[in-house]
């Protein structure tokens, strides 16, 4: 049996910040004005502006994988004019996140279990790299805090009568996106951010097929407690393997299901 899984996620005002400092957005999405109030009220606004909350839309599934969209639509929704929007598909296509149709406005892109094996690989030859320059430059102890904070809130979601794995998610991805900030190439931060921001909606997707993440959890305090020894190989040795069996994990649960498109 096949099946499409359409999500009911929506991050909470945590996850919202968490992006924020990831990729410096802005605000919410207003609500989808009339035709003649948004054409009364509609004013230019920055490409940067429209891209960070279409892509907050796309990322919280509000505009769902595989559908098709026309500008217009986007437009009214984000009450904008038709410029910046078409500038922000551009640099929303280039991220992966959604596909240029000609003349049909934008299909949002879906993933394929080979889209996440893709993914996973491409992380795994990243995120290493960004521990071991971490750790190579010395930060103060105080740098670390948030990820000594997102470790914490991680087990402390898990060790509850009733584990909160919402809270748990958005620790996990404080955490991934603190690392990759913190490693000092901005180049390198920037493209682990796009390809984390391609798997979002599958991992939300998945987050209450898996197991429950305690192992997940140790994997990241295990990370952390080599990066505040300053044992860069270690660290990224850690990494590596806790990324691989992840990404082998969160595969293994697609197939399993049948799960043909996220």
């Amino acid at each position: 049996m096949q099946i499409v899984l359409q999500s009911t996620y929506a991050p909470s005002n945590v996850l919202t910040n968490v992006y924020a400092g990831a990729h410096a957005m802005t605000g919410t999405v207003p609500n989808q004005l009339s035709t003649h109030d948004a054409r009364a009220s509609r004013a230019p606004r920055s490409p940067e502006t429209i891209h960070a909350r279409l892509k907050q839309q796309i990322l919280d599934n509000r505009y769902p994988p595989g559908a098709q969209i026309l500008e217009s639509k986007i437009a009214a929704d984000l009450n904008a004019s038709r410029t910046p929007v078409r500038e922000a598909f551009i640099k929303l296509q280039q991220e992966g996140l959604l596909e240029i149709v000609p003349r049909h406005g934008v299909r949002i892109s879906a993933l394929s279990p080979n889209d996440m094996r893709e993914i996973y690989e491409v992380l795994m030859s990243l995120e290493p790299s960004a521990v071991e320059l971490l750790v190579a430059r010395q930060p103060a102890k105080a740098e670390l805090a948030p990820l000594v904070d997102a470790c914490d809130a991680m087990q402390a979601a898990l060790g509850g009568p009733a584990p909160d794995l919402h809270a748990w998610a958005v620790a996990d991805e404080r955490f991934h996106m603190s690392l990759a900030r913190l490693c000092g190439n901005k180049r390198l931060a920037a493209m682990i951010m796009t390809v984390w921001d391609q798997a979002h909606r599958a991992r939300m997707f998945t987050l209450s097929l898996r197991p429950l993440p305690m192992q997940s959890t140790a994997e990241h305090r295990a990370v952390l407690d080599a990066i505040l020894a300053g044992d860069g190989e270690r660290a990224r040795d850690l990494y590596f393997a806790h990324r691989k069996r992840g990404g082998i994990e969160l595969t293994a649960i697609i197939e399993r299901h049948g799960i043909q498109r996220l």
